[in-house]
C-alpha cells in the first residue's frame, strides 16, 4: 500500500473527505487558541491543547483545526487536547473533527461510566476511574475516605483527547512529566495512554496504603481493652468507602490486560510491555483491596462478638446483684405482712437477728458470685 494510502488509513480520512471536513469545521469557526489554551471560545472545558512532534512540544499559535491539518499533512506528530466536563455543544465539533463514535461521545459527556476499553475503527476509547484519599483528623461513621472521578481517553493515530470529570485527577503534572521525557513521548499517543493508566493505577496504590492506615487504627481500637465501645458505624463506613475503591479498581483489570496482551492498531508492541507493568501494579491493588475487605469482615465479626460478650457479662452482673438483693427483699417482704403471730416478732433480739441473717446470706452470695467471675 502506498504512503498516501497508509496515511488515509491512519487518519481515517481520505484526501478529499479530510480536506472538506477541515474546511467545513474552519468555516464553523471551531477555534482553540493554542497560545492561550486555558481560554477558549469553546468554553472553560478546554484545559490544554498542544501539538507534539518527535516527542517535543510544538510552540506554534493557531487553532485546533489548523493544528490537526498540519499534523495530518506532515504525517507525524499528534495533538493532545485536554477537556474538563465538556457539554454537548462544546464537544460536538470536536467529535466531528476527529470522527469520534457517537456512543463514545455520549459516554464521555455523561460520565458515571464503568472502567472499560472500546475500539471504534482506529480509535480507542478508554474509561478510567480516578481516586484520591480524603484526609481527615478522625474517622467517623460519616467520614469520606475515598473520592472518585473519571478520566476518558480517546486515542487515535494522530490525536489524544482526555476528558476529565471530578474535582481531582488533574493531568497537568503528568503532561509536564511526559514533556521532560521526549524519547517516551515520541512513541505517540499510545505513550500518553500508558502514562495516564500508570498515573491512575499508582494513585490506586497510594490510596490503598492510606486506607490500610485507617483499617489498622480501627483494628487496634477494636482489640483494645474497651473495644466493645467502638462505634461499629466507623467499620461500616470503611467498608462502604472500600467498595467505592473496589468499583474503580476491579473492572479496570480486563481493559489493561487487553492493552498489554492483545494486538491493537494504535498501540505499538513496545508500549504493550509498559502496560504489562501497569497490569502488575493493578493486580497488586486488587489483591490489597480483597484482603482489606476480608480483614474488615473479620474486624466487624470480632467487634460484634465482643459486644455480645460484654452484654453477657453485664447480664451476669445484673443477675448476680439481683440474687443478692432478693434475700433482703424476701425477708423484709415476709415480715412486712403485719401478722401478730410471726416468729420472734416480739423478741428483743429478733430485729438484730434478722439483720444478721440477711447480711450473712448476702455476703455468702456475693463471695460465691465473685469467685465464679460474675461480679
Amino acid at each position: 500500500m502506498s504512503m498516501a494510502g497508509n496515511l488515509r488509513k491512519v487518519t481515517g480520512l481520505d484526501r478529499v473527505g479530510g480536506l472538506r471536513k477541515v474546511a467545513r469545521l474552519a468555516r464553523r469557526r471551531l477555534r482553540v487558541d493554542l497560545s492561550h489554551p486555558a481560554r477558549s471560545p469553546l468554553g472553560s472545558s478546554v484545559v490544554k491543547c498542544v501539538t507534539y512532534r518527535d516527542g517535543v512540544r510544538v510552540a506554534d499559535a493557531g487553532d485546533l483545526v489548523d493544528a490537526v491539518a498540519r499534523v495530518r499533512k506532515a504525517g507525524d506528530g499528534f495533538v493532545w487536547l485536554g477537556l474538563h466536563e465538556p457539554t454537548d455543544e462544546e464537544f460536538a465539533d470536536i467529535a466531528e473533527l476527529f470522527d469520534l463514535h457517537p456512543l463514545a461521545v455520549e459516554d464521555a459527556i455523561e460520565a458515571h461510566q464503568r472502567p472499560k476499553l472500546e475500539r471504534y475503527g482506529d480509535t480507542l476509547f478508554t474509561v478510567f476511574k480516578s481516586v484520591c484519599y480524603v484526609e481527615h483528623e478522625q474517622l467517623t461513621a460519616t467520614s469520606e475516605v475515598v473520592n472518585t472521578g473519571e478520566i476518558m481517553v480517546f486515542v487515535g493515530r494522530d490525536f489524544v483527547i482526555t476528558v476529565r470529570h471530578g474535582r481531582h485527577g488533574s493531568l497537568g503534572p503528568l503532561r509536564e512529566e511526559l514533556e521532560s521525557d521526549p524519547q517516551q513521548l515520541a512513541k505517540g499517543p499510545a505513550a500518553v495512554l500508558h502514562a495516564i493508566a500508570d498515573h491512575v493505577v499508582d494513585d490506586y496504590l497510594s490510596v490503598t496504603d492510606s486506607v490500610q492506615a485507617d483499617i489498622d487504627l480501627v483494628e487496634t481500637e477494636v482489640f483494645a481493652e474497651n473495644g466493645a465501645r467502638v462505634d461499629p458505624g466507623r467499620i461500616y463506613q470503611l467498608k462502604r468507602e472500600l467498595l467505592e475503591l473496589k468499583r474503580a479498581v476491579v473492572p479496570l483489570g480486563r481493559p489493561v490486560e487487553d492493552l498489554a496482551t492483545r494486538s491493537i492498531r494504535v498501540v505499538d508492541p513496545e508500549i504493550q510491555a509498559y502496560f504489562r507493568d501497569v497490569l502488575d501494579h493493578l493486580m497488586r491493588a486488587k489483591d490489597q483491596i480483597a484482603s482489606f475487605d476480608e480483614l474488615l469482615n473479620s474486624i466487624l465479626q470480632a467487634h460484634l462478638a465482643q459486644v455480645t460478650v460484654a452484654q453477657n457479662e453485664d447480664m451476669r452482673k445484673i443477675t448476680a446483684w439481683a440474687a443478692v438483693i432478693a434475700v433482703p427483699t424476701m425477708v423484709c417482704g415476709v415480715y412486712g405482712m403485719n401478722f401478730d403471730n410471726m416468729p420472734e416478732l416480739h423478741w428483743r433480739f429478733g430485729y438484730p437477728l434478722v439483720i444478721g441473717v440477711i447480711s450473712v446470706a448476702c455476703l455468702v452470695l456475693y463471695r460465691g458470685f465473685r469467685r465464679n467471675g460474675w461480679l
